[in-house]
């Protein structure tokens, strides 16, 4: 079997292209303003510095402004908050990513709900995702939003089919799961702890890995000609899914690194401008 690779670098280069387009005629509207992202960063984790930087960098790609809010570890809860809501008062802002993980001294749920629902591009606010679980206006969680543009973008046929989430996080798992039910599938959602989890993943027509785990989910639990995606990234370039031995015999796969995460910045990117289009226009 041939099967078809979910190349997220490839689409999320595509789309910038169009962005860029988008970017320059609301730039001509709008006299020269453009959508613009600030992004919090709370302490000096590399990893999450290294995001940052990236999200940065696509904005400058596609001619979007960002504004890079750097906060020491030591910032408390009502500190944190203070530097959120001065965001949501400052129209020249259209979105806001408060960067995962915080110090543990802070309350990031609480954080996460402090941003304005209109400027939630990340969607991590309870509101957004509430709204988008019930079929309301609302940005999607960055990730599975960048996963249903890769399976819309493909064609992967979604309604009707049987797909198994593997995890149940609150910015990726379950929005992912609400997506997919929205796209007429049918959703079990699995976890670490699910018993009998190999007898639940050989079920499925879609297989999403979102658990954590480095190749947690093995390659002989999926069933020959399902769609495989890898939502995971691991040191040595591995997922949450064992790939090595599917790609020859699955219907179609996202690649680790190069399907979801190109997807996931992408998206964040698309719903910044998406805001920027309607607070400018």
């Amino acid at each position: 079997m041939t099967a078809l690779v979910l190349d997220g670098k490839a689409l999320a280069a595509e789309f910038e292209d169009d962005m860029r387009a988008r970017v320059a005629q609301l730039k001509a509207r709008a006299n020269g303003r453009t959508p613009q992202l600030a992004t919090i960063l709370v302490g000096e984790d590399p990893a999450s510095a290294t995001y940052v930087k990236m999200k940065g960098n696509a904005c400058e790609r596609v001619g979007m402004g960002s504004i890079k809010v750097e906060l020491p570890a030591s910032t408390t809860t009502a500190e944190l908050l203070a530097a959120i809501e001065e965001l949501n008062r400052d129209p020249d802002v259209h979105g806001i990513l408060l960067q995962h993980p915080v110090p543990s001294q802070i309350d990031e749920r609480a954080c996460f709900d402090a941003i304005a629902l209109e400027k939630d591009v990340d969607g991590v606010t309870c509101l957004g995702f509430g709204r988008m679980s019930m079929g309301e206006d609302a940005y999607g969680c960055a990730t599975p939003k960048g996963i249903m543009r890769l399976l819309e973008h493909y064609q992967v046929p979604l309604s009707g089919r049987h797909a198994v989430v593997v995890g149940r996080s609150p910015i990726l798992g379950k929005p992912m799961a609400m997506m997919l039910l929205g796209a007429n599938a049918t959703v079990t959602i699995c976890h670490s702890r699910t018993e009998n989890l190999a007898d639940h993943i050989r079920q499925a027509d879609i297989v999403v890995g979102a658990v954590g785990k480095p190749e947690f989910i093995k390659a002989e639990w999926i069933k020959d000609g399902a769609v495989v995606v890898d939502a995971g990234y691991h040191p040595g370039g591995v997922g949450d899914i064992e790939l090595g031995p599917l790609t020859d015999r699955v219907s179609a796969w996202t690649p680790v690194p190069g399907g979801v995460g190109p997807m996931t910045i992408n998206t964040l990117i698309f719903q910044t401008l998406a805001a920027g289009e309607k607070a400018l226009d």
